[in-house]
């Protein structure tokens, strides 16, 4: 088991430095469809029409195949386009405002919506009923007839 442990190790390091480019290849392809184009405003870069946009693609293609890391491209692009690339605001300062929103109001209607439930399954509460004035001399007539029908 042992010898197999040798020849099995040496085998796998040569599988995964092999892989490994293949597995982390393409970014290039990826920055390209998470940035927003600054040519066709709305639209991923990866997605724009025009010949600016096509030669930023190329750009970034080149810039992967010369070995530099994404987070390298990355930040010379923020660096020269600003936040304007990004699909999302960041989650700090005045962008925090765009991921707390939502979150305050889907929580405001589920308190709306709970009260709203609990108030519903709540027991009616019947008042009493009053005996209009005209009829309270005849309960005790009602009452002998009633018994006198049930009686029979």
């Amino acid at each position: 088991m042992r010898l197999v442990g040798h020849r099995l190790l040496p085998a796998l390091l040569g599988f995964a430095l092999v892989a490994l480019p293949v597995f982390a290849a393409d970014w290039g392809y990826d920055l390209a469809g998470e940035l927003m184009s600054p040519y066709c405003p709305g639209r991923a870069l990866s997605e724009c029409p025009s010949p600016d946009a096509e030669k930023l693609r190329a750009w970034i293609l080149a810039q992967e195949e010369a070995g530099r890391s994404r987070a390298d491209v990355e930040a010379e692009l923020f660096l020269q386009f600003g936040e304007q690339l990004r699909q999302a605001p960041k989650a700090e300062g005045v962008g925090l405002i765009a991921y707390a929103i939502p979150v305050a109001v889907f929580a405001l209607g589920g308190l709306i919506v709970a009260v709203f439930l609990r108030r519903g399954s709540r027991p009616a509460v019947a008042a009493p009923l009053a005996m209009p004035q005209a009829l309270e001399g005849e309960d005790e007539e009602l009452e002998r007839f009633l018994d006198d029908e049930l009686k029979d």
